[in-house]
């Protein structure tokens, strides 16, 4: 089905691997339309719990735009990131499910947006950021201007926008930019211990959760206070709530099964 990525569902973990290592897992326009049409795919899936995203090989988990292969039939750059960037990145926030971005290596311009994207960053200590647009002459875009600033503060996002300066895994760490950094040999284990505990959450209040952080940001406390309640209501009404309900009125482990 995929020809430019790997798609890999086990045990509720759905993996998607971006495999074009022999470009730095470099973003073409049909491996973006791939990327979204996986979210897509994985978000209709009942058994999909979490999402893995990683890129194949050791060195990056992706290196950005892959400038060699234009604009995608688009007629700009602007055009090109409605077309293209814009609903990668919306699949993935959009996404109902938790998005564990598995940052294997470099991860620049573009791809370094595709990282932020994702809800848990979970880094090898070899990783490495960078908003390398304006070595090009370009701003920062695929929603990096909406991320860096909401994980780091105003003044350290225009440093590394207006630098493209490479941050090095402890510095990402430091800053808020991952969750977590472990050394290449322990990645994977980090990595599958984080998915196995959201693959046996409650899903759907996972993703309301999600939901919620994605309006607070530019929300009056009024309305979150509103938003909340709209979306416990929903919440309330889940197979897992009362699950969780019943689980801790027995004094024992809950057994979500994601409805």
């Amino acid at each position: 089905m995929f020809n430019h990525l790997l798609y890999e569902i086990n045990d509720g973990v759905c993996t998607i691997t971006l495999n074009r290592p022999e470009v730095y897992n470099a973003l073409s326009p049909a491996l973006i339309q791939e990327i979204t049409q996986a979210f897509t795919q994985a978000g209709e899936d009942s058994n999909v719990r979490v999402v893995v995203l990683t890129g194949s090989g050791d060195k990056a988990f992706s290196s950005g735009a892959d400038l060699k292969n234009g604009l995608g039939g688009a007629t700009s750059l602007g055009e090109s990131l409605r077309k293209n960037y814009n609903p990668m990145i919306l699949s993935i926030r959009n996404l109902a499910k938790p998005v564990i971005c598995r940052l294997n290596g470099i991860a620049a311009g573009a791809g370094c947006s595709l990282a932020l994207a994702c809800d848990v960053i979970i880094a090898s200590e070899s990783a490495k950021l960078s908003q390398i647009f304006v070595s090009i002459g370009l701003i920062i875009d695929a929603g990096s201007s909406y991320f860096l600033p909401r994980l780091i503060g105003l003044q350290k996002a225009f440093e590394l926008a207006s630098t493209g300066r490479i941050v090095e895994a402890k510095e990402c760490l430091e800053l808020g930019l991952v969750n977590k950094v472990v050394s290449s040999s322990e990645l994977d284990i980090a990595v599958a211990q984080t998915a196995k505990m959201y693959a046996k959450g409650a899903t759907q209040a996972i993703g309301l959760i999600k939901k919620v952080l994605n309006q607070s940001s530019h929300s009056t406390l009024d309305q979150m206070l509103e938003l909340e309640a709209q979306n416990q209501d929903i919440a309330g009404k889940t197979n897992d709530f009362a699950e969780g309900v019943t689980a801790f009125l027995q004094k024992r482990p809950t057994n979500f099964q994601g409805n």
